[in-house]
């Protein structure tokens, strides 16, 4: 039998100093089995550094034509898209196709520089695409704020963040590799 999905209740407050966007989310999360705890946080901190009233967290791991969370317009555009980990050069291919913006969010320390290093110049071509790195310290640190049931306040404030969970704090300072132009 199939492992299922745990559900994780979120109230997600968000203080963005640099975008001033300041709200509150009630985000239900569905964490995949196979799914770490690192993952499950970055996903939450991407959600906090795009946060929108139209953004929404997608399927995820379970499907393979969706982003991990996506946004898209009255009408149905396809705003934002953002992949989390290390995709392919062929989802990055597709994703700059198919939304106006792109965002991967990477992360995993030497792999993941082995990674942008394999595919970078490839990426060239996309106006629309952004990469941003989290360190494997930053991400670690993170996973240890996880749990089923959490009230979390990020504060964005010139580039850097701030992720506190009851009187646990993690600093996180994104590093943008590609910027979209």
């Amino acid at each position: 039998m199939a492992q299922k999905a745990t559900i994780y209740k979120i109230e997600l407050s968000v203080s963005d100093m640099d975008s001033h966007y300041y709200e509150t989310h009630k985000l239900t999360v569905a964490k995949h089995p196979s799914e770490t705890d690192e993952r499950l946080m970055v996903r939450i901190l991407a959600f906090a550094l795009n946060a929108h009233e139209q953004l929404e967290l997608t399927k995820g791991l379970s499907t393979d034509d969706e982003p991990d969370i996506w946004q898209k317009s009255l009408s149905g555009e396809l705003e934002l898209w953002v992949a989390l980990g290390l995709p392919s050069e062929k989802i990055v291919r597709q994703s700059c196709g198919k939304a106006n913006k792109v965002i991967v969010y990477c992360y995993g320390g030497r792999t993941a520089e082995v990674w942008w290093e394999k595919i970078k110049n490839s990426t060239t071509r996309f106006d629309n695409l952004r990469v941003i790195n989290f360190s494997e310290k930053d991400t670690n640190e993170l996973s240890k704020l996880a749990s089923r049931s959490m009230k979390l306040q990020v504060n964005i404030q010139d580039g850097d963040v701030m992720v506190s969970v009851d009187d646990g704090i993690v600093y996180v300072t994104p590093v943008k590799w590609k910027n979209a132009a």
